[in-house]
């Protein structure tokens, strides 16, 4: 079974534009995650897919993997698809590039899914994580996601869900913008009209749920920082100093 993780990298990002060339500690965001990736030693192929000749000679001049997107695409998957066409695997993860933070543990959990998966049931899996903090249960940039009682998604918002109405100590979970996809299911994927629900949310992976398709939900305990905003990066700039005076492996 051969797996890559392509990195969508997106420079005009409608939120913080430019950030992924934003500096985090001595390197640009991209870098920093594009490395975090490599260094999980879980792929066969790592390359950074993206629409900038910025981040193209960024990644290109440290000898990275970078191709570059012809068309104009809707969402990250969409533009790793145009590139998945012309290469060789299995399964695709797909990993956000304002992810510096991407750690080994919880990647290789999402891959074991497809390794146990004998009969090929699953086509696609994604990670999220319990989080307990008010505010970031009611940021709209942090999508939350509810189950079933097998961990499939019933659906993503960026709106607090579920409404605990009469304190019944439910759990909320925010989804981490991490796929794992088939390879031929990503194909598919690209191929399938946008509909309303995601044109509302702006979140890729409910056009999956309204054309009636599963995906499959991995609980990861790790946190992580996705930099959606300046306040994130600042955050971002902390814990990787905290990290390195602890001496921890990132």
């Amino acid at each position: 079974m051969k797996i890559v993780a392509i990195i969508p990298a997106r420079y005009d990002a409608s939120r913080f534009p430019g950030k992924l060339m934003e500096d985090l500690v001595g390197e640009p965001v991209i870098s920093r995650t594009y490395q975090a990736v490599i260094n999980t030693k879980l792929f066969d192929d790592v390359y950074v897919v993206t629409d900038s000749s910025i981040i193209f000679n960024e990644i290109n001049s440290r000898g990275g993997n970078v191709l570059m997107s012809k068309n104009k695409h809707e969402s990250g998957s969409d533009r790793i698809a145009e590139v998945v066409r012309n290469i060789k695997c299995d399964i695709v993860v797909n990993v956000q590039g304002d992810e510096p933070f991407t750690e080994r543990k919880s990647l290789k959990r999402l891959i074991e899914i497809f390794k146990t998966d004998k009969q090929e049931l699953i086509d696609l899996a994604s990670l999220m994580v319990q989080i307990k903090d008010i505010e970031e249960i009611r940021n709209p940039n942090c999508v939350k996601v509810i189950t079933d009682s097998n961990n499939f998604a019933l659906y993503f918002s960026r709106s607090v869900i579920p409404y605990n109405r009469f304190d019944l100590g439910v759990k909320y979970y925010k989804h981490k913008g991490v796929y794992a996809f088939r390879r031929n299911q990503l194909l598919e994927f690209t191929k399938l009209p946008i509909l309303k629900l995601e044109k509302s949310e702006k979140i890729e992976c409910i056009r999956y749920l309204e054309h009636g398709k599963k995906i499959k939900m991995v609980e990861t305990l790790v946190q992580g920082i996705e930099i959606d905003t300046p306040e994130d990066l600042i955050k971002a700039r902390s814990k990787w100093n905290e990290d390195n005076i602890k001496g921890k492996t990132i």
